[in-house]
């Protein structure tokens, strides 16, 4: 075997390996949608509540996209008051924008690292009222009070 013949294994090799790790790094990156569902999830896990209020309920529509809507909201953090945007498109089940009304007061569940990290609602969580009702029955709970639904009792 010459030497030109064991460089252009060895650089062939070098560029199939690239290329399978390209495609391998490539065909495990989350969607947009993925990484949003992955963010309501650690922020309904991990979250602490506070008290907000609706600003503003906005569905636009997007060319070729389809309605969005948004969950305009406020709230306050040790004395720092946010206003942020949820995109509760995805949520649309779990959510009557028709009855988040202005200053309708919500909780809301931000990362106690980064305050400007929040949200409203989440798949097995929401901080709107009478959204219990949306929720299969095994997953019924308010978010002020314990799993179950049921308030505190002294024994």
């Amino acid at each position: 075997m010459n030497a030109i013949s064991l460089y252009s294994l060895v650089a062939g090799s070098v560029v199939a390996g690239g290329a399978g790790l390209t495609w391998w790094i490539l065909g495990r990156r989350k969607s947009p949608e993925e990484r949003e569902r992955l963010r309501r999830l650690r922020l309904s896990t991990i979250g602490r509540i506070t008290d907000g209020n609706v600003v503003d309920v906005q569905e636009t529509n997007d060319e070729g996209q389809g309605a969005t809507q948004l969950l305009i909201y406020a709230y306050d953090v040790s004395g720092v008051s946010y206003e942020a945007s949820q995109d509760i498109t995805h949520l649309r089940q779990l959510v009557d924008i028709h009855s988040c009304k202005l200053s309708l007061p919500i909780s809301i569940k931000y990362d106690p690292h980064n305050p400007g990290d929040s949200i409203v609602v989440a798949e097995s969580w929401s901080g709107l009222h009478n959204w219990d009702d949306r929720l299969p029955s095994g997953n019924r709970h308010s978010p002020l009070l314990p799993r179950g639904g049921t308030s505190f009792s002294s024994a």
